[in-house]
């Protein structure tokens, strides 16, 4: 699921539709539990999530003692995620925009987590640079991205080229392309893990899900998910992007 994703596309209700099954409970748990791994000790640091959605990480980010704002280009998911933070009580700052062009000043966050965003992002070089621009020197990104060879890639591309739209805009990535993307924005790759490789269905993610993370550890081809950490340059000057990682 993405918050990335043009407005009237996927909206509020698909998250909540997406989180009543087995598969997206335990999906969703997997990842989540990973990024939050990759982001590290979060308490008074000043976090922002790109591609929001219904702000479930934002709040949790915040349940870890950090300061958090989201940025989401659709206002309904705004607006949903404003109501999740006001029921778990939490104090957090929800922004309409879009990752090309950051409504913020430079070096302004310590974390940037970005989920299934730069997967629907046209120029994925000059987003990440944004996203540099407004991290502290040696500031984290987390990146999480959706895997090219496995079963789930396999079956969005198939929906896409049968015309839904999300997934025929979508791009997947191996790892060794998403380090690629990260360092053509001057970023050092510390650390990228894979993670969901079992296919789309329910009872089998139920199964497998207690040795998912073990398969991370040892691998990233077959896995739908993909999870990247990397630090910041220490200055504000970022290299140019390499050629060919668009």
């Amino acid at each position: 699921m993405s918050g990335a994703i043009a407005p009237g596309q996927i909206g509020p209700k698909a998250y909540v539709a997406w989180r009543a099954t087995l598969l997206g409970r335990v999906t969703e748990a997997i990842e989540q539990r990973l990024v939050f791994k990759l982001m590290g000790e979060l308490r008074n640091t000043r976090v922002l999530d790109v591609g929001c959605g219904d702000g479930a990480l934002v709040c949790a980010a915040v349940a870890r003692s950090a300061v958090a704002t989201g940025i989401d280009t659709d206002p309904a998911m705004l607006s949903a995620a404003r109501a999740r933070a006001r029921e778990a009580r939490v104090q957090a700052e929800f922004v309409e925009g879009r990752i090309e062009q950051l409504p913020f000043a430079d070096a302004t966050f310590d974390v940037v987590i970005a989920v299934t965003v730069l997967c629907f992002v046209a120029d994925g070089p000059a987003a990440l640079r944004e996203v540099v621009r407004v991290l502290r020197p040696e500031g984290r990104l987390v990146l999480g991205e959706l895997g090219r060879w496995s079963l789930w890639a396999m079956t969005r591309r198939v929906r896409g080229w049968l015309g839904a739209a999300t997934w025929k805009a979508a791009r997947f990535r191996t790892a060794r392309e998403l380090s690629a993307l990260a360092e053509s924005a001057g970023l050092s790759v510390t650390v990228i893990r894979g993670a969901v490789f079992y296919p789309p269905i329910g009872a089998l993610a139920r199964i497998l899900a207690p040795i998912d993370p073990w398969l991370g550890h040892v691998a990233t081809f077959g896995a739908a998910f993909l999870a990247l950490q990397a630090v910041a340059p220490d200055d504000r000057h970022v290299r140019q992007p390499l050629a060919g990682v668009d």
